[in-house]
């Protein structure tokens, strides 16, 4: 059975993962273990507190981190929930995704079509990311459809925050991994034990902003709008590079 994730979050990242694979004499994978197999998939649904109105804003730390922990070393299952939090986590999917096809293109090693390739790996997951935001907002919007046009507008919208929660998951995870590195020297260690405490931190203050503002908005005091990304890298017809007709040689 799952663990909960009240229980993951009273525990550390090293600790959360031996949970998830007891068997592990070095519970957290190395890059050469990840894995980027699709696994859109939710948190045990008794783990998670009703949401007033759809968004329960403090769980989605505890959401991205069960499912990062889970797609590094996936030895327990996790079952679907709400259909908001399946939006989120198959956001966080995309950011897991392009946090490690990231990696792949700064491999000293990569030349050629194997960089093209893991561009166009990049181009598509940047979209299915911003795609997911859009689609997260328009789920948020669905459920407070009548918000007061004199209330004062936020310029980002939920869905940018819990973009912004999803990638500090990552870097949260990542840089736990380096703070016990074994070839690694015990400053570099402290240098990330202090950039873990910093990143921590300033996910608290997002995750409270996010809880804050949809209080807000639930009770008519602010109200947010759909902010199209209109990305155009991957638009044939608005990016010249992919629109322009090939140069004639004679």
């Amino acid at each position: 059975m799952p663990y909960p994730l009240r229980t993951l979050q009273r525990v550390g990242y090293r600790e959360a993962t031996a949970l998830l694979n007891p068997t592990s004499t070095h519970p957290i994978s190395t890059k050469a273990r990840r894995t980027t197999t699709p696994c859109i998939l939710s948190a045990h649904p008794r783990t998670i507190n009703q949401p007033t109105k759809m968004l329960n804003a403090p769980n989605i730390p505890a959401l991205h981190d069960h499912a990062t922990a889970y797609w590094h070393n996936p030895t327990s299952p996790i079952e679907a929930t709400t259909p908001l939090d399946k939006l989120i986590l198959d956001h966080h999917r995309a950011n897991f995704d392009l946090w490690h096809t990231e990696d792949q293109a700064r491999a000293p090693h990569v030349t050629g079509e194997a960089m093209i390739a893991i561009k166009h790996n990049i181009d598509r997951l940047n979209q299915q990311r911003n795609d997911l935001v859009e689609r997260i907002d328009i789920a948020l919007l669905e459920a407070v459809p009548n918000q007061p046009l004199t209330a004062p507008l936020h310029s980002e919208t939920p869905g940018l925050m819990i973009d912004r929660l999803s990638i500090l998951a990552l870097k949260i995870f990542h840089t736990e991994e380096e703070t016990r590195r074994p070839d690694a020297a015990p400053e570099h260690h402290q240098r990330n034990r202090d950039r873990l405490e910093l990143l921590t931190a300033q996910r608290n203050d997002l995750a409270a902003a996010l809880t804050a503002l949809w209080a807000e908005v639930l009770a008519g005091t602010r109200r947010f709008k759909l902010y199209r990304q209109l990305k155009m890298y991957n638009d044939p017809t608005l990016n010249p590079v992919l629109y322009a007709q090939p140069t004639k040689t004679s």
